[in-house]
């Protein structure tokens, strides 16, 4: 049997409830990515693991690949880390919290980049080359792991001139492209997302994480993404707010089916505490009338 390439589509930056600006459970995101034709969705909450590492792992009962991330908040901006199963150091220069996601061996990809409104990082402070600023100085020149990708499309943006900018940089600097939803509603989740190319693949149940990771560190991608005509955005919110009501709804039975047997056993414990009680009652009372 000769050997064949396989495409994956993977959108590599969500946020789940877990992120205080997110407000999807993690359940509803592995379940919307798989139904608009995802192969695999990265959950980035800010600082935070839990609910990346709880979907990395439901992701194959959706039909996905699981990967965990996470963004992180450094000393110069936003850092998004794929494919680690730990919290990088906050706070940290960029381009050591790079050298840390690598050692640990995961992916450092861009976000947003040059947006200083939403943590973007500037320019002087991306490792390229293995040369950044550092600590904040302007002085460029100690040595660092390369970044491994830079976002050249961002769904969230209102323009189109930082993705622009991005995708110059990119291009300029030799360093892989990823396109990336920035999720933090359902509606958005792969409005914008990376076709990755794994090479010697048969199906996507043969993929891992790593392999996706291998991909993306070799260059093996090309974006997808652009803001939607008003009848194809207003189709993806329509389909968007059904499954999010279809999901609410099947939670909401499950838990109050789960609180009408919680209410029964209290009422039939209650009960038996007060036959009990009366009980002892009616025996005292008796005592006293001997």
């Amino acid at each position: 049997m000769s050997n064949q390439n396989l495409t994956l589509r993977i959108d590599p930056h969500v946020h789940s409830e877990d992120s205080y600006d997110g407000h999807e459970p993690v359940e509803l995101i592995l379940e919307h990515a798989a139904d608009i034709g995802l192969d695999a969705v990265v959950i980035t909450d800010h600082d935070v693991m839990g609910e990346s590492l709880r979907a990395a792992e439901l992701a194959p009962e959706y039909g996905l690949v699981g990967i965990p991330g996470v963004e992180v908040s450094t000393a110069h901006g936003h850092l998004l880390a794929i494919g680690v199963d730990s919290m990088p150091p906050h706070r940290e220069p960029y381009a050591e919290a790079v050298s840390w996601i690598h050692d640990h061996g995961g992916v450092a990809i861009v976000p947003h980049p040059f947006q200083r409104s939403r943590h973007g990082v500037r320019r002087k402070y991306i490792p390229i080359d293995g040369t950044a600023a550092s600590g904040g100085k302007e002085d460029v020149g100690t040595e660092y792991g390369s970044v491994d990708a830079i976002e050249v499309f961002n769904a969230w943006l209102f323009t189109g001139y930082r993705n622009r900018k991005a995708r110059r940089f990119a291009a300029e600097n030799d360093v892989s492209a990823v396109a990336a939803s920035d999720a933090h509603t359902l509606e958005y989740v792969g409005r914008a997302f990376t076709e990755v190319t794994i090479p010697d693949a048969e199906s996507i149940t043969a993929v891992t994480a790593a392999d996706v990771l291998d991909a993306l560190r070799a260059g093996s991608t090309s974006v997808a993404g652009r803001r939607a005509p008003v009848p194809m955005a207003a189709r993806h919110y329509t389909i968007a707010a059904a499954r999010k009501s279809g999901y609410y709804a099947r939670t909401g039975a499950i838990r109050s089916a789960a609180a009408a047997r919680w209410g029964a056993v209290t009422a039939a414990s209650t009960a038996r505490v007060g036959a009990v009680q009366g009980a002892h009652r009616i025996a005292r009372v008796a005592s006293w009338l001997r």
